[in-house]
């Protein structure tokens, strides 16, 4: 598997930091029929030392990070974080596919009363998806919805979890009040 990798300020990769790298992405590529890259970010904080590993899926991406003080250490945690997670992703294709529908799961508590400050902004390609991709998708990201183009239609839509556990979707209507 090849990797990009970005470093933090202060901070520099060594060649044998890139080597263990390397060699640890190697064993994911039994996953995938292509070729693939993975982005790879590693950095320091205040006191610790982060890894954050990020590679591309179907639907999607599915991401791995680790903070603590030893950075090898911190390398061989996140890879195998992400073999754990590729291998329930794939899990998860193979089940889908199989049953022909999405999964029930069990709906999450109730969100603490939100607050109407934005503290974060993100920008992301929406992929053409059909709506049960779409909530697979939003499972194997842990996430409550998820934004997505309708391979329908070609619209923008998203499809969240209820609390009574079952999928909504949205169908924005735009242009009209």
């Amino acid at each position: 598997m090849n990797f990009k990798l970005t470093t933090g300020k202060n901070f520099e990769a060594s060649p044998a930091m890139e080597e263990l790298l390397a060699k640890k992405l190697a064993k994911l590529d039994r996953f995938f029929t292509t070729k693939t890259e993975a982005n790879v970010y590693m950095g320091m904080t205040k006191s610790q030392a982060k890894v954050e590993i990020t590679v591309p899926v179907r639907s999607g991406a599915i991401r791995s990070e680790k903070t603590g003080n030893d950075i090898y250490a911190l390398i061989d945690d996140a890879v195998d974080s992400m073999e754990k997670q590729l291998k329930k992703y794939r899990s998860k294709l193979h089940d889908f596919y199989q049953s022909g529908r999405v999964d029930k799961y069990e709906p999450l508590e109730p969100a603490e009363e939100p607050t109407l400050s934005i503290v974060k902004t993100k920008r992301f390609a929406v992929k053409p998806l059909d709506a049960e991709e779409a909530c697979l998708q939003m499972e194997l990201l842990g996430h409550n919805f998820y934004v997505f183009q309708n391979a329908e239609s070609g619209e923008v839509n998203v499809v969240y979890r209820r609390n009574d556990g079952a999928y909504g979707l949205i169908e924005p209507i735009l242009g009209e009040e």
